[in-house]
């Protein structure tokens, strides 16, 4: 019997007058709960004293009752309650070397939103009530919940072009193991093309943050010259990058859901490469280009959906020369810049520089599944494993 899948359904909504000014309070009361959480936290950590969620709920408790932070009465509860466990969480992977120590929520640049666990909401008859709002959301429901679905959170969000989102988690049973195929597939990622993979398929690189760049710089412009400050003038500036911002990464996702929901329906196994995207975009010179090809997203995508449907993702290690090895003969290429797109090996073979890498990856990955092959101390990889650094032999003319 399957574990049933938990999936978070996203919608818009439009939240009247008195719904958004109180869902802004809010907002604003979450990000105070977690600095002053935090800087609790930090504040105890160097007089070495730890600090957990208990005692910051404690804290909270007291906040209320001081004049100052009388205000944290006006909001929901649960909210201010779930910032604290996600400061908790954050806490939990900095003590395990999985992230940063965490930072303080900033006004204009963090997040907007806020958690509501079943205490915090109702849901009945596909309205959608939050604690201290009289009247329902207004959502737009693009795609119906799953059959009988009974949300477990809700999350209500606003992103920077002044969109106003709730994602409620469900079970969804509908998300079954697919049959098995035999088929495996290596893939190579790109910036010339976005996917190369080992059987000879180019995805192409769609670039969207290019297509819109002209009317980014214009609005970025716009916004430099507005007084700073919470002035009304800056702030339809500001929201108007953040829409263009918007519609670039809307297009950008979708055409990833599209791509790996493809690669996850036709193969069973599927080799990527374990890249560290977040040291490649220190290079001045390809970083925008990397990040507007979402590496990493694309692999997130992959890795999830493989697990709900029963296929598996193997990461083969990063050190693997997957470019500069011949795929006919196991030679390697002293060197191979960026800019050299097909090579000659010595044995003759006329190999394209990306198929050549997405074939080798495929070899190394099915080495792993079949053989077994040791595992780095790297970041763990849901559904996947890592294969060792692999060394060839020369080929000797």
């Amino acid at each position: 019997m399957t574990t049933p899948v938990k999936r978070a359904f996203k919608y818009r909504f439009y939240p009247s007058d008195v719904q958004a000014a109180e869902l802004s309070r809010t907002f604003g009361c979450v990000r105070k709960v977690y600095n002053l959480a935090l800087a609790a936290r930090t504040e105890a950590w160097a007089r070495q004293e730890r600090v957990n969620y208990n005692a910051t709920s404690a804290l909270l408790t007291a906040w209320k009752k001081t004049e100052e932070l009388a205000f944290l009465n006006d909001v929901s509860s649960v909210p201010l309650q779930q910032t604290l466990r996600h400061l908790q969480t954050a806490f939990t992977h900095f003590f395990a070397r999985r992230a940063k120590y965490p930072r303080f929520k900033s006004r204009k640049r963090s997040r907007r939103s806020a958690e509501y666990t079943t205490s915090g909401f109702r849901f009945r008859d596909g309205r959608l009530r939050l604690a201290k709002m009289a009247q329902p959301l207004a959502i737009v429901w693009s795609r119906p919940l799953p059959e009988g679905a009974a949300p477990s959170t809700v999350t209500v969000s606003q992103d920077a072009a002044g969109r106003w989102f709730v994602s409620m988690l469900c079970e969804d049973p509908s998300i079954q193991p697919l049959p098995a195929t035999d088929a495996v597939v290596g893939v190579d990622v790109g910036l010339d093309h976005l996917l190369t993979l080992s059987t000879g398929e180019k995805v192409a690189n769609p670039r969207h943050e290019r297509r819109d760049r002209v009317r980014l710089a214009k609005a970025q412009r716009e916004l430099s010259r507005k007084a700073k400050g919470d002035g009304a003038n800056r702030r339809k500036a500001r929201r108007q990058v953040g829409k263009i911002h918007a519609r670039i990464a809307d297009r950008r996702r979708d055409m990833l859901h599209k791509l790996t929901t493809r690669l996850v329906r036709d193969n069973q196994t599927l080799v990527i490469e374990d890249l560290t995207v977040r040291t490649m975009v220190k290079n001045r010179k390809l970083a925008r280009a990397i990040s507007d090809a979402a590496w990493a997203e694309f692999r997130n995508m992959l890795e999830y959906k493989a697990a709900w449907y029963g296929r598996e993702v193997i990461a083969v290690d990063r050190f693997f020369p997957s470019s500069k090895l011949c795929s006919h003969c196991g030679a390697i290429a002293n060197a191979m810049p960026l800019h050299v797109r097909t090579w000659t090996c010595a044995c003759r073979t006329t190999h394209d520089r990306d198929v050549n890498a997405a074939q080798n990856l495929l070899a190394a990955g099915l080495a792993v599944s079949v053989c077994g092959a040791g595992v780095r101390p790297q970041r763990s990889t849901p559904g996947g494993q890592s294969a060792t650094k692999q060394t060839t032999p020369r080929h000797e003319p």
